[in-house]
């Protein structure tokens, strides 16, 4: 096989470069992983670079890959392991692990939990305290994560789009679909691409963002309860991520009452401070997933499709991208290539 950016793409047979449409999380992260592979992305998105327009926008940040395998197939747990370090390469990961608490009366969900994961230690009051000082007085018990991370999304989408200009690829504002490409494609359009990948369902999700300078917490936090699950994320400066509601819905409509109740509601179970918080931001989002909520790769003649990422795009996308890449240029298949 011939090396460098005159390299044959042994799958689709010669050509000069392929095309990535979407530029999300996944689509960045295919011409990061084009790139290692000797290979000259052009990166084309119709809305252009990052912004409040995708998901990824959305997100929470959060490199957890066990806390994640408690819903998730093990690859979740698997890849999603090497993400903080390969995001490392690229912006500011905190490496402070996540701390799962529940309400004393949702003690099951607790336990329920830890039989699900693994790489945790157990928590009580006075561990939480030491974790948390914030939290001293107002949980019992929990589950620490201390291999785990976070990022600031927003931060790391513009770090990665910076990383790629420095390589010459830059985002075009360009309306393409597979179709209008000659030649090898990664298809990273999320729920866009849904008429071509029909198993694709759309996952609503709703988030708040919030200044609470009275509350100081330094590592993300997931509160337990069977209806309501909340995560909370420090993005800085007294500002927090809260997170998500999981509905199966496409609708593109604002937030809903009911789900900004539920989830300031879950914030003052965590901390009442919460409370007198100002609400920054409220967002709403569609997100894809496949019927296992399993991220992959789907081939269709020289269309590689990147999606599904569900709730694991920051986490998963780094290993997506690499075995799209790989196969571009050695056409070796690895195990997140779904049957189509």
């Amino acid at each position: 096989m011939a090396t460098g950016r005159s390299i044959i793409f042994t799958a689709f047979g010669p050509m000069s470069d392929v095309t990535i449409i979407g530029a999300g999380v996944a689509g960045l992260w295919a011409a990061r992983a084009c790139l290692a592979q000797g290979l000259r992305p052009r990166l084309v998105d119709r809305k252009g670079p990052p912004g409040p327009h995708g998901c990824s926008w959305w997100a929470g940040g959060m490199l957890a890959p066990f806390c994640e395998g408690a819903l998730s197939e093990p690859a979740v747990v698997t890849h999603g392991r090497r993400a903080a370090a390969l995001w490392g390469e690229i912006t500011e990961v905190t490496h402070r692990g996540t701390l799962v608490l529940a309400p004393e009366r949702d003690r099951a969900e607790l336990q329920r939990f830890a039989a699900r994961t693994e790489g945790h230690s157990d928590c009580d009051a006075e561990a939480i305290a030491a974790c948390e000082p914030d939290l001293a007085g107002r949980h019992r018990r929990g589950l620490f994560f201390a291999e785990e991370a976070h990022l600031n999304p927003r931060q790391a989408l513009q770090d990665l789009t910076h990383a790629l200009a420095a390589e010459g690829v830059t985002v075009e504002t360009t309306a393409l679909t597979p179709s209008e490409v000659t030649g090898p494609v990664i298809d990273c359009r999320g729920m866009v691409a849904r008429d071509a990948l029909p198993g694709l369902r759309a996952v609503r999700g709703e988030m708040i963002l919030l200044r609470a300078p009275d509350v100081t917490l330094t590592r993300p936090i997931r509160l337990l309860h069977p209806r309501h699950p909340l995560y909370v994320v420090p993005r800085g400066q007294g500002i927090y991520m809260l997170g998500a509601t999981q509905i199966e819905s496409a609708s593109r409509s604002g937030m809903t009452a009911r789900s900004a109740l539920e989830l300031l509601s879950a914030a003052y179970a965590l901390d009442p401070r919460f409370a007198e918080g100002e609400i920054i931001e409220m967002g709403a989002d569609l997100r894809p997933a496949f019927a296992d909520n399993l991220p992959g790769i789907v081939q269709r003649g020289a269309v590689l499709h990147l999606n599904g990422l569900f709730r694991h795009g920051f986490l998963m996308a780094p290993a997506l991208a690499e075995q799209a890449a790989e196969f571009l240029a050695t056409a070796t298949t690895g195990d997140l290539f779904r049957e189509d």
